[in-house]
């Protein structure tokens, strides 16, 4: 029995009021969308909301075990280079998983979804993980703006200890492109409306979800919840719902007014959600539409109550900060160009250094001495710029050390400063230096802070993120940062 054996997600800590919007731009809108939604703070991307909601997923489960990584975007940080090769070592995954990036359209998530299902029904993997996670942007000024929102999810799949079987899919192909970007496009574009939402979503979501039942011989009264992603325009969301015959309250919501709509993602989180909820016996049509559209019958099992901890949905909604005023947001998208610190350039980003402290970098393994168990962490390692350690800081021992993981470990703050002249997108930077449980002492940014909340003893969690662009090498700079415990 091939299913879902975990789940997890996550929704940046910040919203922006969609007032907001309207605020800035007034008569160009005529009014403002109601609600709020999720915006990825400036040092996110698709890459590390994925592995955020990957953590998530993975709680309790020894990564090792992973066969394979399947990471869904249309918002990609990069063109050409596997980001699901990047996410594979910052989760500690085995060195002989398989990895693959899914894009280039709206259901990346539930393709990525079914190409797991099928390598493990075949055999050739026992345990996949798949992502999906998008930052749309849409252009200044549009209700696409209001409409979008950021966020990730991921399920790992497996044949044992299930807790929502796949018990059927349906898949419909089509050429529809109401929504597109080309490879050159910041903004998304879009055609008419009506096309949109009369040829493309009403039309074919309902097309696979009207296959799935008729193949299965079920009807609406058989599933306890209905989970499809919701156009921009989520009226039609419920239309659909109602055109199917299923009642209010087995529809999931679409939180377009708590989070906003998370492209690829969205079908992805709205499942979680249901999940979190869900009880041994439920069946869920799961659904997700873009170029055509993809359905599933999912059967919840007795395991459901054995799932331990997760933030999932529930707890990230839950935990969240006001963005103060949107043009912070168009600051931390780079939208707007302001002064630069005067501080001199960063140098170039050495390609051979990130490469031989990999391990480091991605995966924030330092040290742990033999001799007297000493942890210990190099630091200016992640520009690549790292030395070996060979000589125990406590017993001076040497070359007597063995790997030790520090990302998943709890810290508090030492001490701290904060530079209101630095080279940053948000300030004041916040620098820490943290005492690990266990032992270690590092220094690392700090992120998704309260400049005026931070104080010596503050519990603080690792959190990967961007550290800069280096844009004439075109190389994104990952590390690990600190920020105050969520959820």
């Amino acid at each position: 029995m091939v299913g879902i054996t975990s789940y997890g997600a996550y929704v940046p800590l910040y919203r922006l009021d969609r007032s907001e919007f309207f605020r800035a731009w007034g008569g160009i809108f005529g009014m403002s969308i109601p609600g709020e939604k999720a915006v990825a703070n400036f040092d996110e991307d698709t890459i590390t909301m994925s592995v955020e909601a990957a953590i998530d997923c993975l709680s309790g489960i020894d990564p090792k075990t992973v066969d394979g990584l399947f990471s869904a975007t249309t918002t990609s940080p990069y063109k050409d280079r596997q980001c699901s090769g990047v996410m594979s070592m910052v989760l500690d995954l085995r060195r002989d998983v398989r990895t693959m990036d899914v894009a280039n359209s709206l259901r990346a998530g539930t393709s990525a979804l079914t190409s797991a299902i099928d390598a493990i029904e075949a055999g050739t993997a026992k345990s996949i993980l798949v992502t999906a996670a998008d930052m749309i942007l849409a252009a200044p000024a549009g209700d696409f703006e209001q409409a979008y929102g950021d966020g990730s999810a991921a399920v790992l799949l497996g044949n044992e200890d299930v807790i929502a079987s796949v018990e059927g899919s349906y898949s419909v192909s089509d050429e529809f492109a109401g929504m597109w970007r080309t490879s050159d496009d910041t903004f998304v574009r879009a055609w008419e409306d009506r096309m949109i939402l009369d040829k493309g979503y009403s039309s074919i979501i309902l097309e696979a979800i009207n296959g799935l039942m008729k193949k299965y011989g079920l009807s609406t009264k058989d599933f306890t919840k209905m989970v499809c992603d919701s156009p921009l325009d989520v009226r039609r969301h419920s239309r659909l719902a109602r055109e199917l015959g299923f009642d209010e309250s087995q529809v999931q919501d679409p939180m377009f007014l708590t989070v906003g709509n998370t492209g690829c993602a969205l079908a992805m989180m709205m499942l979680v959600a249901a999940l979190e909820e869900s009880k041994p016996g439920d069946r869920i049509l799961f659904a997700s539409y873009g170029n055509g559209a993809d359905a599933f019958v999912l059967e919840v099992t007795p395991e459901i109550e054995k799932v331990g901890h997760r933030r999932g949905m529930k707890n990230h909604l839950a935990s969240k900060k006001p963005l103060k005023n949107y043009e912070s947001y168009l600051r931390w998208r780079r939208l707007v160009t302001v002064e630069r610190a005067r501080r001199p350039e960063l140098g170039p980003t050495t390609i051979a250094g990130l490469w031989r402290d990999r391990r480091l970098i991605l995966g924030l393994w330092g040290k742990k001495c033999t001799a007297c168990g000493t942890p210990q962490i190099i630091q200016g390692a992640s520009m690549g710029m790292g030395t070996p350690t060979r000589i125990c800081v406590n017993c001076q021992a040497k070359d007597q050390f063995e790997e030790y993981r520090f990302a998943d470990k709890k810290a508090k703050v030492f001490t701290f400063t904060q530079d209101n002249l630095a080279d940053t997108v948000d300030p004041p930077a916040v620098v820490t230096t943290v005492d690990f449980e266990g032992g270690g002492r590092a220094i690392f940014d700090m992120t998704d802070r309260d400049p005026n909340e931070v104080s010596v003893d503050m519990p603080v969690e690792m959190t990967f993120r961007k550290l800069f662009y280096d844009a004439p090498r075109g190389i994104h700079n990952y590390f690990w940062k600190t920020r105050p415990v969520r959820c």
